[in-house]
Formats: structure tokens, sequence, C-alpha cells
């Protein structure tokens, strides 16, 4: 029973999310904030708000830091994992040859955030609590490196925003669609993905403790795959509609806000201090996450320079045969 409540609850969170998705494409076009703007940052963070409240819930109420973080760093390896995904959804080719090279930006961006979020799982215990902090150094560096990866991502975007002019006047999609409906349809996916993701956590929890699999494990595994299936959801959508860049960026994107979300649980955790309390077993998905996003990276690179059309290449079997091979390790550990 506990498993049909899991499955339940992911539909209902992968409506909900599709719904704030659309709402917020609505908002986009009525605020005038443009569908690029939304997609890279507003989408992003809307699509990774499960593994925020689902996180912040397993922190606070259920004392369960391990779940929370596990979901975050398992949700990071499945949205790499589906790029791979996204190559056989993409008929004309390889996907990452079709979009913008701002996204190399994002991705190292993406592999300088998780090797700091995994040092601190790894010095958490004898360094991130030192002199009573209430929260960790690590987390205060996430904090303050995000906001300058954005502003070096919105300084490159506005350099070639000349050659992006079309954007400003696509048709409009949604004159039927009054601003007032938006807002209210906004606000109400929004409480929905809030009140499922309190729900999911405890569902993970609880099947963790009747399984006898680690929290940990729980989290990295099925919760993150629960609340990453907005992101897979809205990504494999945008590549079938043709917005490669929405989709791409969506996942890096997503990873990047994951890594801040951290933080986010550092400041939530009432013991003080979240990285004194974490499973070192949680460093070995940040290096997989890292080793994942350099694979996509070098792809990049690589098929700039390529012109053989390929389905699905050295890469998209890299990125999956590293998730199947960081969930083993990862069950191995138990941790």
């Amino acid at each position: 029973m506990l498993w049909l409540h899991f499955l339940l609850c992911s539909g209902l969170l992968v409506v909900a999310a599709m719904m704030l998705s659309r709402y917020g494409d609505v908002l986009a076009e009525k605020t005038g904030l443009g569908r690029s703007y939304i997609g890279t940052v507003v989408l992003a963070a809307a699509t990774s708000l499960p593994e925020l409240v689902t996180g912040t819930s397993a922190v606070v109420w259920l004392d369960a830091p391990d779940l929370a973080v596990g979901a975050i760093f398992g949700s990071c390896l499945f949205n790499l994992a589906l790029l791979a995904v996204m190559d056989l959804a993409w008929r004309p080719g390889a996907i990452l040859t079709e979009v913008q090279p701002g996204h190399l930006l994002s991705a190292g961006m993406g592999i300088l955030l998780v090797g700091l979020a995994s040092l601190g799982v790894l010095l958490g215990p004898t360094y991130s609590g030192a002199a009573g902090w209430p929260v960790g150094p690590v987390s205060l560096g996430i904090v303050i490196l995000y906001p300058l990866c954005a502003r070096v991502l919105h300084r490159f975007e506005h350099e070639r925003q000349a050659k992006a002019l079309a954007e400003r006047a696509e048709k409009l999609e949604y004159e039927h669609i009054p601003a007032r409906t938006a807002y209210l349809k906004f606000a109400m996916s929004v409480i929905g993905v809030f009140v499922l993701g309190v729900w999911l956590a405890s569902l993970g929890d609880r099947i963790a403790a009747s399984t006898g699999l680690s929290r940990g494990f729980m989290g990295t595994l099925f919760l993150a795959a629960a609340t990453s299936l907005p992101e897979a959801v809205v990504s494999l959508a945008a590549v079938r509609m043709g917005a490669l860049d929405l989709a791409v960026g969506n996942v890096l994107g997503s990873n990047v806000f994951n890594i801040v979300v951290l933080a986010i649980f550092d400041v939530a955790d009432l013991r003080g201090n979240l990285w004194a309390h974490l499973s070192p077993a949680h460093t070995l998905a940040g290096l997989a996450v890292i080793v994942m996003t350099a694979v996509a990276l070098l792809s990049q690179v690589y098929r700039v320079a390529s012109r053989r059309p390929r389905r699905f290449g050295w890469d998209g079997g890299a990125l999956l045969g590293i998730y199947v091979l960081a969930m083993w390790l990862l069950y191995q550990q138990r941790g």
C-alpha cells in the first residue's frame, strides 16, 4: 500500500509541476520577461520546487537529512541521465550539437557547486560545525557563488542577445487566458506542489523504514526519481517542440539550483548544522554527478566540431552507464 501511495503521489506531483510550468510560461508572456529568461531561471527553479519542498519537510519534520540530501544528489544524477533519453527523443540527431555554447558555462558552474557540496559532506563532521556556526561555511560559499554564476550567465546571454531578437517578436500564444486566471492557477499549482512534496517525503521515509533501505539510498534512488519527474516531463516536451536550449537549460539549470537547495536545508536544520550529520556515501553521489557533468561538457565540445549525426553516441551510453554504476555502488554502501 505504501508503494501504491508513493506512485499516486508521484503522478499527482507531475501533474502539479506541469501546471506550474505551463502557467509560468503564460506569465512570461503576460509580464514581458521573455521565455528565454523564464526557461533558464524561473523554469529551472519551478521544476526543482518538489526537491525543495520534499527535502525541507524531511529535514524539519522527519529529522531525516540523509533522505533530503540523497534526493538532491540523486535528482542531479537522474537529470544528467535524462540527457541520454533526450538524445533519443530528438530525431534529427544528437541534441548537444544544436544547443547554444552558453550551456558549457552552466555545466562548468554545476561542477564547481557540486564539488563544493561534496567537500561539505566529506569535511562536515570536522570543519563545517567549527566554532558553533548555525550553518556550515560550505553553505555560505554556495550562497555567495550562485549569484556570481548567475551574473556571469546573464552577461554571456546579454552579449549574444542581438542574435536572438526574433524571440522578442514571437507570436503571442496565450491572449485567450486572462492575466488574473494565470496568476491564480500558478498560485494553486505552487500550493499543490508544496502539499504533495510534504506527502512524498513522508512516504519515502516510511518506505525506507519498512524495507530496511537506508534513508540516503532511498532518497538518492526512489525519492530523487519521483521529484525529478517534473524536469523529465518538461524537458522531453520541450525537445518534442524543438526548444532544445530550453530542455538542456532546464536540466543543467535545475542541477545548479539543486545545490542552492542544500544551503536552504542547512538553514532549515534546527540542529544547527546539516553538513555535520550526513552519511559520507553522499560524497560518492557527488563525484558521480561531477563525472557525468564533465561527460556532457566534453560531449558538447566534441560534437560541435563533428558533423556526423548520431541518434545515440558514446556520451549517452557513458551517462547511463555511470548512473547505473553509481546506483549500484550506493546500494553497496547502504549510505
